[in-house]
């Protein structure tokens, strides 16, 4: 699991979003390649659609905890209250690791400018690499996830 988590920092550190990276990091796990899951993953880039609102790392969580557990039955509400719970949980590890799920405020603890005034996303480059918090809350989402995988027992030869 460790090469998955390994994988979405260098994802991040492609120019993907952290949704992205941390989807797509383990999307064959569930029969999806890779354009798919970045596809799925592309909207929630700066905290959805650059609001700075959750953490494009925390989707990626929610995202793939669907992916493990999510229910397909409407009236399924144990099987909807179990994949609450994980993420209930997962997001907790995250949020105690890091302070918050919004991105605005984790942008804000490093001191970067969370404004958003426009869709257009900053451009990649060692400034921007070298100033956000993102690859450690990239690297944060995917290694809570490959834990619960790993404690659950899911996945142990991947």
């Amino acid at each position: 699991m460790e090469q998955r988590v390994r994988l979405s920092v260098d994802l991040f550190m492609q120019g993907f979003g952290c949704c992205q990276s941390v989807v797509a990091a383990f999307a064959d796990l569930y029969g999806m390649n890779r354009d798919t899951a970045l596809r799925i993953g592309a909207g929630f880039g700066g905290g959805i659609g650059r609001l700075r609102m959750v953490c494009g790392a925390v989707s990626g969580i929610v995202t793939l905890v669907g992916m493990q557990c999510g229910s397909t039955d409407g009236d399924d509400r144990e099987g909807k209250a179990h994949c609450y719970k994980v993420v209930q949980d997962l997001l907790e590890s995250f949020r105690h690791k890091n302070g918050s799920l919004i991105c605005a405020d984790l942008l804000a603890q490093e001191g970067c400018n969370a404004k958003t005034d426009t869709h257009v996303p900053d451009e990649r480059n060692a400034h921007y690499y070298s100033t956000r918090p993102c690859a450690r809350k990239v690297e944060d989402a995917a290694r809570i996830f490959a834990e619960f995988l790993m404690h659950h027992n899911v996945f142990t030869q991947q």
